[in-house]
C-alpha cells in the first residue's frame, strides 16, 4: 500500500512565490508587448487647427494613410505654425510628437537651431523642386507651397490695389485684415514681404498702412472667416484661395490681386522629431507624404499647390501664379517682430 507524500509547508511557500514572480513577470511582459504592438501601429503628428479641421486634408490622408500601412495616425492641433513650433520649444524632448507638419521656412532657422529634428530624405524627395526645398539635409521637407496675397471682393472692390503701397491709400481705411506674426504664419510671411519690399523702410510702411488695416487676428482661420463674413473687403491669404470659393461655391467673386512688388512665396514643411517613439512609422509617413496619394489630397484641402508633378484641379484656373515670386525672402528676426509689436499697440 503505498503512501502518499506530503509537500512541507516551508517548502510549499517558496515555491508559490516563485509561481507568483513568474506570473507578474509574464503579465509585465505580455502587457509590454501589447503597448508596444498598440505603438507600432500607430504615428503622432503636431500641426495647425486648420490642417486637421472637418474642411482639412487630416481626416482624408489618415484614412489613406491607414488603408496603405495599417498605421494610423495621431493628430494633435495647435493652434496655428507658430504656437505649435513654441510648443515644440517649450516641452523639447518630452514632447509626444513624432513628426511636426505645417511650419513654413519664416519659422525654419528656429526649427532647425532648436536641434529637436532628424534628417530624413523621404522616397520621392528628388521631385522637389530644388527652389521650394528649404533644408537640403532634410531635416525639413516641403509638402506644399503657395504664395502670399491679398485676396479682395470683387463685388466690393472693383478696382483692387496693384502693390503694397497702393493698400495704405485712404480709399483703403478699415478694410484691411491682417494676421498677427507672432502667432500666424501668413502674419509672419506679410511681415516677411513688408521688409523684402521695402527693406529698412518696413517700419514706415507700416505707420503707412496702419489706417487701412480693421483688425489683426490671431490666426489665418478667424482672419479668413471675418473676411468671408464680410467683415472687410480685403484679407491677407493665398493667390490659391480664390480656387476654393469658385469649387465649393461656384462663384469668382473672391480674387487674388497680383501685385507688382512680386509675392512672397510660402513653403510648409513636415519634420522628424529625433526623440520620436514611433520613428519607423514616422519615415512611413514622410514617404507617404511625397506620394500622389497624399499629394492630390492638398489642392482642394488645404489649398496650396502639390510639390510633385501632378494633375490640378481645374478650379485652380482662377489661381494665379505670381510672375514675381519672391523665393529669398528677407530674413525676419525677434527684434524684428518685437519692433512690429511696438508699432502696432500704438494704433
Amino acid at each position: 500500500m503505498l503512501k502518499t507524500a506530503k509537500t512541507s509547508p516551508v517548502l510549499s511557500r517558496p515555491l508559490l512565490l516563485l509561481a507568483v514572480v513568474f506570473s507578474v513577470l509574464a503579465f509585465g511582459c505580455a502587457k509590454k508587448n501589447t503597448d508596444a504592438e498598440a505603438d507600432a501601429k500607430e504615428v503622432v503628428i503636431w500641426t495647425y487647427d486648420s490642417f486637421n479641421s472637418e474642411w482639412g486634408p487630416g481626416a482624408e490622408i489618415g484614412k489613406r494613410f491607414l488603408e496603405q500601412t495599417g498605421v494610423a495616425i495621431k493628430w494633435v492641433s495647435h493652434g496655428d505654425a507658430g504656437s505649435m513650433l513654441s510648443r515644440l520649444l517649450l516641452e523639447g524632448k518630452s514632447a509626444d510628437a513624432d513628426i511636426i507638419l505645417g511650419i513654413d521656412q519664416n519659422y525654419a532657422e528656429r526649427a532647425l537651431n532648436s536641434g529637436f529634428l532628424e534628417a530624413y530624405k523621404p522616397a520621392g524627395a528628388g521631385g522637389v523642386p530644388n527652389e521650394i526645398v528649404i533644408d537640403k539635409t532634410f531635416r525639413l521637407i516641403p509638402f506644399d507651397y503657395s504664395y502670399f496675397a491679398i485676396v479682395y471682393d470683387s463685388e466690393k472692390i472693383p478696382n483692387p490695389p496693384q502693390s503694397l503701397e497702393d493698400l495704405a491709400d485712404p480709399v483703403y481705411a478699415k478694410k484691411l485684415i491682417l494676421m498677427d506674426p507672432r502667432t500666424s504664419s501668413p502674419g509672419l510671411g506679410f511681415l516677411t514681404w513688408t521688409k523684402t519690399a521695402y527693406g529698412d523702410g518696413w517700419k514706415e510702411y507700416w505707420k503707412r498702412l496702419s489706417p487701412s488695416i480693421l483688425t489683426i487676428a490671431e490666426g489665418w482661420d478667424t482672419g479668413y472667416g471675418l473676411f468671408t463674413a464680410g467683415e472687410a473687403p480685403l484679407a491677407l491669404s493665398y493667390t490659391t484661395s480664390p480656387g476654393y470659393h469658385l469649387e465649393y461655391e461656384g462663384t469668382e467673386r473672391y480674387k487674388a490681386a497680383i501685385f507688382t512688388d512680386g509675392h512672397v512665396i510660402q513653403v510648409e514643411v513636415a519634420g522628424l522629431l529625433g526623440n520620436a517613439k514611433n520613428k519607423d512609422n514616422a519615415k512611413r509617413f514622410l514617404d507617404f507624404m511625397l506620394s500622389p496619394s497624399f499629394q492630390e489630397v492638398i489642392p482642394l484641402t488645404n489649398w496650396m499647390y502639390p510639390v510633385i508633378d501632378i494633375p490640378l484641379p481645374p478650379s485652380f484656373r482662377i489661381a494665379p501664379k505670381s510672375d514675381k515670386p519672391l523665393d529669398h525672402p528677407a530674413p525676419v528676426a525677434q527684434s524684428d517682430i518685437n519692433e512690429w509689436a511696438a508699432l502696432m499697440s500704438g494704433r
